[in-house]
């Protein structure tokens, strides 16, 4: 492959992050839209509580997005200050929603309320799953393609969104089941440690200015 060639090609690839970073943060908006609207109109607060974080990944999201966006132009060895401030401001969100979300655990337990129906987070998480696994694939596959630490941890960022929608999916469909409110809590309370994790995560990378991810299990 010749130089013009070899270009040509990390220019596409190049493009291609650009264009599933846009498309990851487009469906997080919607996402989060539809999570809050549904748990707060069914009183279930796993539900609720997933579509917030679903806004805080929009604010990564966008830091990604940057990040990919000032690679097409050249290349790239460390965070600027946008991504920077993105990356703080998306760790104090995370905290926000990981303290919030143990508080209204605890004033559910306390009030003994309960959702309505999970009907909605168990369409919503299984939609999810299938969104976060094509663009995890995707993102993992052009990431190796250009050999780029930095889009390969955004891939790995995808599959915690992965996993987290799994909780989704297990508490809502347990509490279908068996009508237990407990069930509803402790999908939130597993929410509320995913948002902690990703809030330190994102703290400590906007500090250390590395180029990895600021979300578990990313190792490149």
């Amino acid at each position: 492959m010749t130089g013009g060639q070899h270009e040509s090609a990390e220019v596409k690839l190049l493009k291609t992050a650009f264009i599933l970073s846009i498309i990851t943060i487009v469906y997080n908006v919607g996402e989060g839209l539809f999570s809050t609207l549904f748990g707060y109109g069914d009183d279930t607060l796993a539900l609720f509580g997933f579509g917030v974080d679903s806004f805080v990944e929009v604010i990564s999201g966008i830091g990604i997005g940057h990040m990919v966006w000032r690679m097409r132009r050249s290349p790239v060895s460390e965070r600027d200050r946008f991504e920077r401030r993105a990356l703080y401001i998306t760790g104090v969100s995370f905290f926000l929603l990981a303290a919030g979300l143990v508080i209204g655990s605890a004033l559910a337990i306390i009030s003994g309320a309960r959702p309505d129906t999970t009907i909605a987070g168990i369409v919503i998480s299984a939609v999810s799953i299938i969104t976060m696994w094509f663009l995890y694939s995707y993102k993992l596959k052009t990431g190796r393609a250009l050999d780029s630490a930095p889009i390969i941890a955004d891939a790995n960022c995808t599959k915690t969104c992965f996993y987290l929608s799994f909780i989704l999916l297990g508490s809502s469909v347990l509490y279908e089941l068996f009508r237990i409110s407990y069930l509803d809590i402790a999908g939130s309370l597993g929410i509320a440690w995913f948002a902690f994790s990703e809030g330190k995560e994102s703290i400590e990378k906007a500090r250390s200015n590395s180029l990895t991810c600021s979300c578990h299990d990313c190792d490149v």
